[in-house]
């Protein structure tokens, strides 16, 4: 449930209205009886309460809304992927969302590890595996013209996107996932949280990962 009073100002601005409504209870009720006056403090209370819990709330904007931009010098492209980061689908993406600048693209894989390794503090395998999924992501971006850098990320991709753009002055971010039933991402709303906390345009691209290996070696 969000908090209705989000700052000092507005818990200030709050007493204030309602020992106003106070008052006016009580000159209410010397002027025409307790119900009347007890109707006007309610009434009152009724607007303060409407007022903070029906303003305006920053809206999030879904993927389809944020179209490619025009062309321009520079563009700084964020991409998370871990299993998929080097999906024929995701390349394309990237190559379509660099076409036309200076772009420069920087791929996060977050490190895909298991409770029990974490609490071991066993995690220097799931890393490994990732920097390798960086590597080949690079290669297939920069045999197709894309300039890009790669680094392993926090095991929670929310967290290896925030990581990612305290350093990175991103653009836009694009998140690469499994289809839905087959991708943990989905199943933890990593998109949609993304979207809640970060002001950027966020496109989810959906790999196939089956799908293009029967295309590229069908049975």
């Amino acid at each position: 449930m969000r908090n209705p009073v989000r700052n000092e100002a507005e818990a200030f601005t709050f007493v204030i209205v309602v020992g106003l409504a106070a008052l006016a209870n009580g000159v209410a009720a010397w002027l025409g009886g307790t119900w009347v006056g007890l109707g006007v403090f309610l009434g009152m209370l009724a607007g303060v309460a409407g007022g903070i819990f029906l303003r305006n709330e920053p809206k999030v904007r879904e993927a389809a809304v944020w179209e490619r931009p025009a062309g321009g010098a520079r563009r700084h492209i964020l991409v998370v992927a871990n299993e998929t980061v080097a999906g024929r689908r995701l390349l394309e993406e990237i190559r379509y969302r660099a076409r036309g600048y200076d772009a420069e693209v920087l791929v996060v894989a977050p490190a895909l590890t298991t409770p029990a390794r974490h609490w071991a503090s066993d995690v220097d395998g799931a890393r490994a595996a990732a920097q390798e999924r960086v590597d080949a992501s690079l290669v297939a971006l920069s045999a197709v013209g894309v300039r890009a850098r790669g680094e392993v990320g926090d095991e929670d991709p929310v967290q290896a996107i925030e990581d990612a753009l305290r350093t990175f002055g991103a653009d836009e971010i694009v998140v690469s996932t499994h289809p839905p039933g087959r991708s943990n991402w989905l199943e933890r709303s990593v998109v949609e949280r993304a979207r809640e906390q970060f002001g950027l345009p966020i496109v989810h691209v959906v790999v196939d990962l089956e799908h293009e290996q029967a295309l590229v070696d069908p049975a």
